[in-house]
């Protein structure tokens, strides 16, 4: 029993070394407001309510998404009248569909990054 008991606590003790890490570690930070910006000046983002593709691509942006271009389908569908899957994105008269990656949406539109030695 006492075996048993030192498993169990290890085990515990595990559980706990892996929660604390996980809340610990940094988390990638969204692009800031500015990137987030021209981003929003230069696309336009179709959504749909309750899509959980929308919502990662939402995810990505953080409280910087309020930027972004945005039209919701399933509130605006006369504005969507080619768009065909959300989330869906209008760049230079080009649809990009899915969720697109921030350095993807960057080079898209033209936003660089720059580079620090």
């Amino acid at each position: 029993m006492r075996a048993r008991n030192k498993i169990l606590f290890g085990l515990v003790v595990l559980v706990v070394i892996v929660i604390l890490i996980l809340h610990l570690t940094p988390k990638k930070n969204s692009p800031d407001e500015e990137i987030t910006k021209c981003i929003g000046s230069k696309s336009t983002l179709y959504v749909s309510t309750g899509c959980s593709a929308c919502n990662a691509q939402k995810k990505l942006f953080g409280e910087n998404f309020k930027y972004l271009n945005i039209v919701d389908c399933a509130v605006e569908p006369g504005k969507c009248g080619n768009i065909l899957y959300v989330p869906t994105w209008i760049i230079n008269n080009e649809k990009k569909v899915g969720v697109q990656s921030i350095e993807t949406l960057k080079e898209l539109t033209g936003k660089k990054t720059i580079k620090q030695k």
